[in-house]
């Protein structure tokens, strides 16, 4: 298969190209341009990964530019995305150049060049709070952020693009990823590079949300079992683990399974407003096993534990832990 794979610098764009190319797949991976040459985390994989693979500078705001490198190509799995939430409080209108009219010149690309599959990649945080636990795939969708506004409008095109021009588009909604590579914004690489720069005091916003929690081993291959699944065009697919845990439970981890010994403090500019905070998360999978035969292979606590695990060693190798600052809060 020829596939393509936006935002393949970031955290699972780059995990998913370390797969498909695995897997011997033609990989066309976008870096997001930048004066310095940095292909971002595709520049810390496998070497033996990166000759096999066809990397492409660009941004997926330019039309002209995604119509030329889509062509001939089967697959599209975009994950292309401004992301952090808070940042989305002060940049808006990137937020909807990236994330709205971003997946817009995809689905436009897609539809020009007829492609077999585009996968457009979600959020849980479109549900917002959840209403109904586990949280199904027709959950009404209520963005408490300008990211998840973003990521709703996104998915909604994606699903005009179907029915209107019968686009095969399906829409893989991953709920909470961690693991290797993955933005210090997030919490749990907030808590390990803490602890791991030596910290006594560990510095966090609220902890009563809680989350689902799936490893990124998990979360790729449910990308890419889309390859071979049938009839899932038009579709909007859960990834999760159906396991709940909150912050304050996964610190409790930290100390009594793991043996750190620190304190924490609240930090006032890592809380989101009441109105914004998203307090509970909790994904149903059932559809995710039926239609692309998916099973959390690091499920349950036990699987979460798992991951944390390889987590915080990986994080503990010094070539890696040197990209983080555990210190900065990055709105």
């Amino acid at each position: 298969m020829k596939i393509l794979v936006t935002g393949a610098c970031g955290f699972i764009g780059s995990h998913l190209v370390e797969k498909l190319v695995k897997q011997n797949h033609y990989v066309k991976a976008f870096s997001f341009y930048n004066a310095r040459g940095s292909n971002g985390w595709l520049d810390n994989i496998d070497n033996k990964i990166i000759k096999d693979t066809n990397i492409i500078s660009g941004d997926i705001r330019d039309h002209d530019f995604l119509n030329k490198h889509t062509k001939n190509i089967d697959i599209i799995f975009h994950l292309a995305a401004l992301i952090g939430i808070p940042y989305s409080y002060h940049a808006v209108k990137s937020y909807i150049d990236t994330n709205a009219t971003g997946t817009y010149n995809i689905l436009n690309a897609a539809k020009a060049n007829n492609i077999s599959k585009t996968i457009i990649t979600s959020t849980s945080e479109v549900y917002g709070t959840a209403q109904k636990i586990p949280i199904l795939e027709n959950h009404p969708l209520s963005a408490q952020s300008p990211y998840a506004a973003s990521k709703i409008a996104a998915d909604q095109l994606a699903l005009s693009f179907y029915r209107s021009f019968k686009l095969p588009v399906t829409i893989i909604r991953p709920f909470n990823t961690f693991g290797p590579r993955q933005s210090a914004r997030a919490i749990i690489p907030t808590i390990i590079t803490q602890i791991l720069q030596k910290k006594n005091i560990v510095k966090l916003g609220n902890l009563t949300p809680t989350r689902d929690f799936t490893y990124i081993e998990d979360t790729v291959d449910a990308f890419y079992n889309t390859i071979k699944a049938n009839k899932i065009a038009g579709e909007v697919i859960n990834i999760g683990n159906n396991f709940e845990i909150s912050i304050k439970g996964i610190l409790e981890i930290f100390k009594k399974d793991f043996g750190y010994n620190f304190k924490v403090r609240t930090d006032k500019k890592r809380l989101r407003t009441k109105s914004s905070e998203v307090y509970r998360l909790l994904a149903s999978n059932k559809k995710a096993k039926k239609i692309l035969k998916w099973l959390p292979k690091y499920s349950a606590e036990k699987g979460f534990k798992e991951g944390l695990k390889k987590t915080i060693n990986w994080l503990g190798q010094t070539k890696n832990l040197k990209y983080y600052k555990s210190d900065i809060y990055n709105i």
